[in-house]
Parts: structure tokens; sequence; C-alpha cells
């Protein structure tokens, strides 16, 4: 008997097939980064990026597919990493306004609601690119639209959105050159086709998913370290508002609803409470999270327009004892608190020595990220929240967590402007342009006015045999990369090094800057730069330790 309805049941299953079986391929997507270097991170982001969507749905109490839709669609923007999961999470906010108020889906229901999500995904980023997920979903989609003319079978109409997924995948490379030439499909495609396979394989029961991780391992994956600027340095009596309070309110539902819901009624009440407010809200549900003396107000206060469905009470005070005897031995001498700026300089890295640099340059917080670990919607948001300051700059430092930083700029309570930074040494460059005396604007277009005058490599290792460029690439050969271009490749990571500033350097050259590693040593940094001023001695350069991780050399040239 064919399959025509999609209730809460059939649907719930399929998201969280999907979740798993992201999870599964999770490295396997990785695999399938264009250059062969051990940090590609679409299969990481968009495994935790529906691992975010899974929870919200598995812990919504709503039995109409519309707004579990809903709910998931939440999940994924709030968890959203890299832009592969940003995209990820506009497909499915697409999908989720196409079945609103639907009970259930129909077979048509269910394809014009994909259908609108493959639209939805290409309105969101500004200049589409063929051969990328974005063709993987507007082919597959159009496929369900003609198929659900002839059919209302959900599992054949399915079975075809699976086939056209897949061979829009392999498409891939024609579309996109630099796929062809290194032999792989993009990684994108490659994680949307998991999901619909998923989704077929949870319909028809022909794919058992693998279990997902429990709530406590995906509370750790999902979200960052809480409140990490303040661990092993604050003094537990310093903290002002010591119950970080989140809780989730289901508006209009229960028996203590006294009010409507009205925005800015519901946060100022929460303003007056503490501090670190996000409220975050759709028609159905607002999610609040803030830090408070009073979490029994709070929650008081929600019940007036909804039932709690989520509820979490921290005491940081005690946390933060707990982690004081932990880490005991590497405290700090305390320092006088410093006043809070009123624009906070975000930035994204990896490294304490590349942390300290930035924050010596003068960025205000700094999250731990970059490749292989990017920040979620959800931890840029908190950060620019929690910050405490009326406006705030982020540098992502990062060209894959350009979305996420866009996102987050549109969730947070203060206004926001990204530099658009790729690189550390972009930051660098971009932070001697920043002015506390400036507005936001100027700050922003100052900064970004310099990003072309600076040129930024990294030495790492190949971990795999390619051809790429027109060079010949083995396994644990190293690699410098310009700005995106493999330019050397040695059997060395000296060797590499040297080869890739050559290339990098030009009679107007400068300065240059050598950040070496956790794989990197302050004894080889030095002989390279012996090595660089024999090619011209009138350069100036400077050696920092960074301690980042997956490259030994990070080096700019200006």
């Amino acid at each position: 008997m064919a399959v025509t309805t999609i209730t809460n049941l059939e649907f719930g299953k399929m998201v969280q097939a999907a979740a798993a079986k992201l999870n599964q391929q999770a490295e396997f997507i990785n695999s399938l980064n264009v250059f062969p270097v051990p940090d590609g991170d679409t299969g990481t982001n968009m495994s935790m990026s529906m691992a975010s969507g899974a929870k919200y749905e598995r812990e919504a109490t709503s039995t109409a597919v519309g707004e579990l839709a809903q709910s998931v669609a939440k999940g994924l923007l709030m968890g959203a990493r890299g832009n592969s999961g940003v995209i990820l999470s506009q497909i499915f906010r697409g999908f989720a306004k196409g079945c609103e108020g639907k009970a259930t889906l129909s077979t048509k229901d269910f394809v014009d609601a994909y259908a609108n999500g493959a639209k939805t995904a290409y309105k969101a980023v500004m200049k589409p690119t063929e051969g990328t997920i974005l063709t993987v979903v507007r082919e597959s989609a159009q496929v369900g639209l003609n198929k659900v003319k002839e059919t209302d079978d959900l599992e054949a109409v399915l079975a075809t959105i699976v086939a056209a997924a897949d061979a829009a995948l392999q498409k891939t490379p024609e579309l996109l050159p630099v796929l062809k030439e290194v032999g792989v499909v993009d990684s994108g495609g490659q994680g949307l086709a998991f999901v619909l396979h998923a989704f077929y394989g949870a319909l028809t029961g022909e794919e058992i998913a693998d279990e997902l991780p429990d709530n406590a391992q995906m509370d750790e994956m999902i979200n960052a370290k809480h409140h990490q600027s303040a661990q092993g340095k604050l003094d537990p009596d310093d903290i002002e508002f010591g119950y970080c309070t989140q809780m989730m309110v289901r508006i209009g539902k229960g028996k203590q609803v006294t009010q409507a819901f009205d925005y800015e009624t519901f946060y100022n009440y929460l303003a007056d409470l503490g501090d670190s407010l996000l409220v975050i809200n759709d028609d159905e549900v607002v999610k609040v999270h803030v830090h408070t003396e009073h979490p029994g107000k709070v929650l008081t206060w929600g019940q007036q327009f909804g039932d709690l469905q989520t509820v979490k009470v921290d005491n940081m005070r005690w946390q933060q004892e707990e982690i004081m005897k932990e880490d005991q031995p590497a405290q700090p001498t305390a320092a006088a608190p410093q006043e809070t700026p009123a624009t906070a300089v975000i930035a994204v890295a990896s490294g304490d020595g590349v942390a300290k640099l930035l924050q010596s340059l003068g960025v205000t917080q700094v999250i731990a990220g970059g490749q292989t670990m990017n920040p979620s919607i959800q931890d840029l948001a908190d950060a620019i929240n929690q910050s405490g300051a009326k406006q705030a700059l982020i540098l992502p430092n990062n060209g894959n967590i350009f979305m996420a930083a866009e996102q987050a700029a549109q969730v947070a309570d203060i206004p926001v402007q990204i530099v658009h930074t790729k690189t550390i040494a972009q930051a660098m460059s971009a932070l001697l342009e920043y002015n506390p005396e400036a507005s936001l604007a100027d700050n922003q277009a100052a900064m970004e006015s310099v990003l072309g005058n600076v040129a930024s490599g990294e030495v790492t290792v190949a971990v795999r045999d390619t051809q790429l460029n027109g060079q010949t690439i083995h396994k644990d050969d190293y690699m410098g990369i310009v700005d995106g271009e493999i330019v050397a490749v040695a059997p060395t990571v000296e060797a590499a090094a040297e080869k890739m500033v050559a290339a990098m350097l030009d009679e107007d050259s400068e300065v240059v800057t050598i950040l070496y590693g956790a794989d990197g040593s302050k004894e080889a940094a030095e002989a390279l730069k012996e090595q660089i001023l024999t090619q011209d001695d009138e350069l100036d350069v400077q050696i920092y330790e960074g301690d980042q991780p997956v490259y030994p050399y990070l080096i700019s040239v200006e």
C-alpha cells in the first residue's frame, strides 16, 4: 500500500535519521575537501548543525509536522556552523515555511516544501555557485515537482528525488573545474544527498540509521564552552549575576498565560533582571538566555506568556569555584577590572599565542575556533550579547565563517558589523586601522579597505595524493598555500615555507610576520628568518608564538 502522508512520527524518524547519517559520514564528507589538507570541516559542520536541528525536534512537544519543522529550522539556524551548515539551515527554513500550519504532509506538501527550501537557500547566498549543494537541492527539487504530478506515492517520489540528488552530485565536477581536477564531488552536496538518503531509509525502513548521541553528548557537540572567557580568571564573588538561566516558552500555551506576547515588553522586563540577555522568538516559541540573581522571576515571567518547554539553571559561582580548584596552579595574578568597551571587537582564532597577539592589537574577545571547529551562530550571538558593549565588530578570520557571522549579526541585540577577514594576517592588518572613537560603519570600512594589502600564507601537510593546479602532491608532502592557492610543495616543512615566502615577496614587500604553531618551533622560525633576509636584508621579519593547530607556520607579507 502506497504511503501518501507524513505524520509527526514519520517526520521525527526522518530528521533523526538524517542527523545520525551525517554524524556517521562526517569524516567521509570532510575527506572531499578540494585541498588535501588536514582541516576539511564540511562534514563536521553539517553534522553538528543537523544535530542541533534534531535536538530541537526531539524536545518539541507538538504533533503537527508544520510546528516540528519550525523546531528543526530553529535548531539548525542557531546551531549552524560554516557556510555548509548555514545553507543547510536555510533549506530547512524554507521547508518549514512551506509546510506552515499543516498537521501532516501529503506527498505534494512535502515536495512543495522541499522546493521552497531550495529557493530560500539560493536567496540566502549573495553569489550562488553552481556545482555545489545549491545545484543538488535545486535539481532534485525540480525532479520532485515533476514526479508528484504523476503519482502521490511518497516512497516513489522520494526515491526519484534521491536519485536526482545523486545524479546532480555526480555532475558537480563538470560545473566546478577544480572538483574535476582533484577528482571529488562537492562536499556540501554530498552532505545533502546523505540527508535525503536518510529520509528515504527512515520512511521505508530499508536503512536503519546509527544511534544518535545521547542528550549529554549532543549538548557537548552543540554548545560552545559556556562563559569560557571568564573561566580561570574570575573570583566567584565578583560575578554580579550568578545564575545562568535558560528557558524555552511555548507562546500562548498553558494554564498560567495572562499576557499576549510582545517582544519589547517581554525583553525589557528580563533586561532589568540581569545581563547577557539573549531573546530569540518566532510565532510559536521564545528562547531566553540571561544571567540573573532571580531565576525564579525569569521563569515566572515566562509562564505569563506560555508554558515552559525547557528550563536550565546553572550556578555560575559554584562552577567557577570548581574551575579554579582544577586550574589553581596556573592561575595568573588577578588584574584590576577593566571597563567594558563601547565597541566589542570579537575575533575567531585558534591558538593561545594567536589569541594574545590579537588581544594586544585591540580585540576584546577571542572565540576559540577556525578550521575544523567553526563556531555556530549561537556561539557568535552569545559572544556579542554577553560582551556588555553597545555595538560590535566581528573578525571571522575564515571565509567559512562569514555566513554564520552575518546570521549572528541579524539575531544579536546590538548593532554588529562584519570585517570580512579570511586569515589571521588580514585581521592583524585590519586591527591597525581600528579607531575606538570612530563609528561602527567607519571602522568597518577602514578595516576592510586594507585587507588586500597583505598576502597570507600557511604551511601544512598533505593528507592524500592529488593533482591540483598542475602540481603533483603526495601524501605527507608539505604545502605552502597563499591566499587559497598552493604555490609550494616540498618534502619538509622548512623547505615548503622557504619556497612559499619566496613566491610571496616582491619589490614592495616591507614586513614579514611568522607565527609558528604547535607543530612548528621558534628555532625553525629563526632559521627561516635568516633565509628570508638573504633574499632581502631590508625586510622587517617578526616572529611570534601562535600555538595554532594544523598549520606549523602562518606567514604574512605586507
